[in-house]
């Protein structure tokens, strides 16, 4: 039997308006098994990303009941040790994780320098190899690359710390259609290749058909289906 990667019940999520907390997603339930891409689809506005943040640790304003990899959590409260690691997240716009005046040799050997990782430089080439970029690339700027090398290398960020569960948040809607399918593909086969767990979320249902071995769909904050 798998083991469950992440379980929510009755999980509610809020986001500041001013003085005021407005609930967006309505007691959600759902559980996550190890090894499956997770799907959440549903219209722009629906709640999604905000559900995707909690989990990944963004947002503590929400209610319920959360377990990430066997760890009960706590609103508010940020992730602490082992989790901080084993649940990493691709954004939407690579930018996001890439920082625009560093070279990405120093973006991505932080962290690992932080956890005191061996043979970083020899990590960072085989990761760019897995994702089909050519290693001497890790010299170059974020704004030197194109937005689908971008993404492939914001995706080598969060494979280089080897999560057990990666979160990725309409990780291809920013890309023409043919580097859409190039992305797709390349999580498809590093999910096949090291038992990864994904939760996608998609406001494209193809996407999620393609990707997914299961999905839910979500509309005005609530699971619908």
């Amino acid at each position: 039997m798998s083991q469950v990667i992440a379980e929510l019940a009755g999980l509610s999520v809020s986001h500041r308006h001013g003085y005021e907390l407005r609930t967006v997603v309505h007691d959600v339930d759902l559980t996550i098994n190890q090894g499956e891409c997770f799907g959440l689809v549903g219209p722009s506005g629906c709640g999604k990303s905000s559900l995707l943040w909690v989990l990944a640790g963004l947002n503590g304003q929400w209610t319920g009941n959360l377990t990430m990899l066997s760890q009960k959590l706590t609103p508010g409260k940020p992730f602490r040790g082992s989790l901080r690691r084993d649940v990493q997240m691709v954004f939407q716009d690579p930018y996001a994780s890439l920082h625009p005046k560093h070279r990405l040799r120093r973006t991505l050997a932080e962290p690992l320098t932080i956890l005191k990782e061996q043979d970083i430089e020899q990590k960072i080439a085989e990761a760019f190899r897995q994702v089909g970029l050519d290693p001497s690339m890790m010299n170059r700027y974020p704004h030197q690359l194109s937005g689908g090398q971008r993404q492939r290398v914001a995706i080598v960020r969060a494979l280089l710390l080897k999560p057990k569960l990666l979160l990725l948040d309409e990780p291809t809607s920013a890309l023409d259609m043919s580097v859409q399918a190039e992305i797709l593909n390349l999580l498809n086969d590093l999910k096949a290749a090291s038992d990864l767990t994904m939760l996608l979320v998609s406001h494209d249902a193809d996407v999620i058909d393609h990707m997914c071995d299961r999905a839910v769909h979500m509309d005005k904050g609530h699971i619908v289906g």
